[in-house]
């Protein structure tokens, strides 16, 4: 009998670097990994075979390459090198890694040492040592302890410890022990990933019921050691090989009950080779005839709710989608478990002859029948992914579906996800409903997976987008430099103009030429208007910007419109005992001497002009030096005599 283990292969974080280079390597562009994308050289050679190369150092990649970071991570200074060398970075960087860089990052910030448990030559190691400047990295308890007890290390020397995702269980804890009895100020974070864990575990225990073992993996692959190291603690055959060439049939004589795992760098198809000749070597030593098909057929009867299988699409029913298991099972989809999205029918996703990845609902034997779902599969692979979009704090696409009082509901990848009306971005008393089938991008900001509840926010998306522009801003900024804003506000000595995440001030007098009460004469809240920079301060973050321009000087429109000789309509605006000032165009008044209203001598202007009266006037003179004009309305009643 052969016994698989249920989490041999891909981990989610190496199943989605793979992932991310296959995506890359499609769209055509040269891609690189910066060192092999996971310790498996089958994996790499797969990769090669779709043009991925691995180079080395920041510095071999070639110019205009799309970069990738692998699963284990890279330290700050080789992120630094990329940007620097303009190389288009795509970081696979496990999820559960990335948070060990932030803990020891944090970590130097407080002026701690951070202690890193775990081997000092492995890639992931070195990559966290990269995020801190104070730092040391123990591979045993004792190297630990002899550290701990030395002189030169004061027992209140603050300490923060971590450990490599794929230490052992009983190393950590035994370090953490040490720990806490030596030191005062101390912080542990328990960083070994939990599906390390469990397939150690699992390993364990699988070992322990199994006469023999067989390991699958890379034997450079730090994990895939750990597994040899812990099956042979429970078992006495145990062996590893990193594909089914390498399995020797003599090694399993006498044996019938044999148990499989692979490291989480083993690709699926080599664990499925593996199977397959293992099921053949033991068949053969028990002298029985049955297929490597008949042994999956007698494991399916066995199979619990939660089980995974692969099966063939064979046709529709009326209700449900019909799957070929390769067992006398009848194999099922309900149609409404095919998709989580209720519009979408079945032969829009699923058609004959696809192989489908299901979830196992029910077994009946008695009927020879197996209920599946497809929708429950996908929504536990969309929760590992929710979990990590909460990890790395990425920016995702969701749908709005509804509203309520407490905020707005979201369909990202068929997960609801609720957003707080303090996080749409929408502000107090803002329509809501108008929200709704709009597509938004919004950050997963809490995970809850046994309450089935998201949390997303739209705001924080809108922050850092305002923040990465306000940083462009600042690095970019100059006098004169123009810019187009939106009016945030006014007040009573100027108007606020955000200019893409920085909010400037055109002060009043620079608002217009002509001379104005307040700054709502000229604009308000919402307009969108060009302004120019004045002059900046980078220290206290304010900018003084310009609204009025040369070419709306009024003066300027004037001296471009008008000469001497020509006749306009003006508007008496002030009335002096001298003359009359009228308006030609707003902005520009031009002067009427008393001796210049009328065709006869009058006493004082307001015998003749009233003020707001319309008149028809000469221009008989223009200063432009001086920028005054000469007006007359006797010189157009003389020539009309």
């Amino acid at each position: 009998m052969i016994r698989l283990a249920k989490s041999a292969g891909f981990c989610f974080g190496v199943d989605r670097a793979m992932s991310l280079v296959e995506e890359a390597a499609g769209r055509g562009k040269t891609v690189v990994t910066l060192g092999p994308i996971i310790h498996n050289r089958h994996a790499v050679a797969h990769l090669e075979d779709l043009g991925v190369r691995v180079i080395d150092r920041p510095q071999d990649a070639p110019p205009g390459a799309s970069v990738v970071i692998r699963s284990h991570g890279v330290g700050r200074d080789t992120y630094r090198a990329l940007e620097a060398a303009g190389a288009e970075i795509i970081d696979a960087t496990c999820p559960f890694v990335k948070r060990i860089h932030r803990l020891v990052e944090q970590a130097e910030k407080e002026g701690r040492v951070s202690v890193i448990i775990g081997q000092r030559s492995h890639p992931e190691v070195l990559g966290i040592a990269g995020w801190c400047d104070h730092f040391r990295v123990f591979e045993t308890p004792q190297e630990l302890k002899n550290w701990s007890k030395s002189p030169d290390t004061p027992a209140d020397l603050p300490i923060c410890m971590v450990c490599q995702t794929t230490s052992p269980e009983s190393l950590w804890e035994m370090c953490e022990k040490i720990a806490k009895k030596q030191f005062t100020n101390l912080k542990i974070f328990d960083t070994i990933c939990k599906a390390t864990e469990y397939r150690q575990k699992e390993a364990a225990d699988l070992s322990a019921a199994c006469q023999a073992m067989v390991v699958v993996g890379d034997r450079t692959s730090s994990n895939t050691g750990r597994l040899e190291m812990i099956c042979r603690e429970h078992c006495e055959k145990v062996v590893l090989v990193d594909s089914a060439s390498e399995l020797d049939p003599t090694f399993f004589r006498g044996v019938t009950n044999v148990g499989v795992t692979a490291g989480a760098s083993t690709p699926a198809w080599i664990i499925k080779e593996v199977n397959k000749k293992m099921s053949e070597i033991v068949n053969a030593e028990a002298a029985q005839e049955e297929s490597f098909e008949a042994l999956l057929e007698q494991s399916i009867k066995t199979l619990n709710t939660g089980d995974k299988v692969t099966g063939v699409v064979t046709g529709f029913g009326a209700t449900e989608v019909q799957i070929d298991l390769g067992t006398k099972h009848a194999g099922y989809i309900p149609n409404d478990e095919v998709s989580s999205d209720p519009s979408i029918k079945p032969e829009e996703v699923l058609h004959v002859g696809d192989e489908v990845e299901v979830f196992v609902v029910r077994v009946n034997d008695q009927e020879g029948t197996c209920q599946l779902s497809k929708k429950k599969l996908d929504g536990m692979r969309v929760w590992d992914e929710m979990a990590a979009y909460a990890e790395e704090k990425t920016t995702v696409e969701g749908t709005i579906t509804e509203d309520n009082k407490g905020g707005l509901v979201a369909n990202v990848k068929g997960v609801r996800v609720f957003i707080p009306a303090s996080q749409s971005g929408i502000a107090k008393g803002g329509d809501m409903k108008a929200m709704v089938g709009k597509t938004v991008k919004l950050k997963i900001t809490e995970v809850n997976r046994a309450r089935r509840r998201v949390i997303g926010s739209i705001r924080a998306v809108a922050a850092e987008e305002r923040k990465a522009a306000q940083e462009k801003i600042w690095s970019e900024i100059e006098v004169g430099k123009k810019y187009h804003g939106v009016v945030k506000s006014l007040t009573s000595y100027g108007a606020f103009v955000d200019v893409g995440g920085v909010d400037g001030m055109v002060h009043v007098t620079e608002l217009s030429w002509n001379r104005i009460k307040t700054p709502a004469d000229v604009v308000k809240v919402g307009d969108e208007i060009d302004v120019y920079v004045i002059s900046f301060d980078p220290v206290k973050h304010k900018i003084s910007l310009g609204y009025k321009t040369p070419e709306m000087n009024p003066w300027n429109q004037f001296m471009t419109k008008f000469q001497v000789g020509d006749v306009v309509d003006a508007k008496i605006v002030k009335l002096m005992t001298f003359g009359a000032f009228a308006e030609i165009i707003p902005g520009v008044d031009g002067l009427i001497h008393i001796s210049q209203i009328a065709d006869r001598r009058i006493g004082k202007p307001e015998d003749v002009l009233k003020e707001g009266q319309e008149v028809k006037v000469k221009i008989t003179d223009i200063d432009a030096e001086n920028k005054r004009i000469s007006l007359s309305i006797r010189a157009l009643l003389e020539s009309a005599e």
